[in-house]
């Protein structure tokens, strides 16, 4: 009993620190700004428990969840895939240019949709796969050029052959049919809450990233192939040796993270703008990390993680139009909280090869 209670208080440590810290630092910060720290802390509360925030809170962390999952594909087996911007950007594009183009029947429109946005992601990602099993291409280094070609060449260079009206202020592709779109999950929210108003939508893709994350958990966690992965990640020798070719699973693994860094931008195409414009919403991919590390890569880890951000992303515009602090302290607490949780999580993880060891000993001391 006491060891479990010391696991379960060592698996909250982490977290739990990084949150105060940040909570501490960001009060000095706006107490030295001339800002309340406690009416800031009071205002950002108040309102994000109101049902409509918790909407928005749920539309900005599930991108965010898809973005953290596709990353940690890539982590649990040591592959430092940071190509999930560029991934789900251009995939994004094309399943926008493809949705608008085709007209069948609503549901599998959407699936039209969501798949090529999957293969797209996919194809971008297993380019960097075979660089790193062919050529022996450092992935870091192969996905930040992919990520520069997707966004500010490909895409750059297509849409404007692409754009519906080019005299629009934001110009972008035509929308996608009202067949290619995801019905939201107002109605099933209210039927336990109440009317949800001021426009806010429940984006439908908040149950694909459910289904993602259970998927990713299971695969991972419970199944040969999560056994793989692993394995080939901590020792490609010793994963040979056993019968599991390392290179396949290298390009296994980017593959896969591509697949689900094409779902990252469906919010907007399924649920929101319904095409891809100027203004799309860029930095998902590379905040995705951030969740992923902050999660340790865990599905239950990932979504706590994934619905802190998007709180705090929710509060930046409530504080900005309070004017009771910046909305760059919501910034400064992420920042922070990332940092300790990163160096917190070192702290415990020594702190458990202690304990792994002292059992280890006493064990040996008890059958001598």
């Amino acid at each position: 009993m006491k060891n479990t209670l010391r696991r379960v208080s060592l698996t909250l440590a982490a977290p739990v620190i990084a949150t105060v810290v940040a909570i501490a630092i960001s009060s000095i910060v706006l107490a030295v700004s001339g800002s309340d720290p406690f009416e800031t802390f009071k205002t950002m509360i108040t309102n994000g428990t109101k049902l409509e925030s918790i909407v928005d809170m749920l539309n900005r962390a599930t991108p965010l969840y898809l973005a953290a999952i596709a990353a940690a594909i890539g982590f649990r087996m040591n592959l430092f895939n940071i190509g999930v911007e560029g991934q789900y950007v251009l995939a994004a594009f094309v399943a926008a240019v493809v949705g608008a183009k085709i007209s069948l029947p609503g549901p599998l429109h959407i699936l039209v949709i969501l798949l090529v946005a999957m293969a797209v992601g996919a194809i971008w990602s297993g380019i960097a796969g075979l660089l790193k099993v062919a050529r022996g291409v450092n992935e870091v280094i192969s996905t930040i050029m992919l990520n520069f070609i997707a966004t500010g060449g490909l895409v750059a260079a297509l849409l404007p052959h692409f754009i519906e009206d080019a005299t629009a202020a934001n110009q972008g592709t035509p929308q996608v049919p009202e067949s290619g779109w995801l019905p939201d999950l107002n109605g099933i929210l209210e039927i336990f809450t109440r009317e949800i108003t001021k426009g806010r939508h429940l984006t439908g893709v908040f149950v694909i990233a459910i289904i993602v994350g259970v998927i990713y958990h299971v695969l991972l966690n419970r199944s040969r192939f999560g056994f793989d992965i692993r394995a080939s990640g901590m020792n490609p020798t010793a994963a040979r040796a056993g019968g599991v070719p390392p290179k396949r699973m290298i390009l296994i693994a980017m593959v896969g993270g591509g697949v689900v860094a094409g779902l990252v931008g469906m919010p907007e195409i399924l649920s929101n703008t319904h095409a891809y414009d100027q203004g799309f919403i860029r930095g998902l991919g590379f905040a995705g990390i951030a969740v992923a590390l902050l999660g340790r890569n865990n599905a239950p880890g990932m979504a706590f993680a994934a619905l802190l951000f998007g709180f705090l992303d929710s509060s930046a515009a409530i504080l900005q139009v309070s004017s009771l602090a910046s909305s760059e302290i919501v910034v400064i607490m992420q920042a922070t909280i990332l940092l300790v949780a990163v160096i917190a999580y070192e702290v415990v993880n020594q702190i458990r090869q202690r304990d792994e060891v002292k059992r280890a000993a006493m064990m040996t001391e008890a059958s001598s």
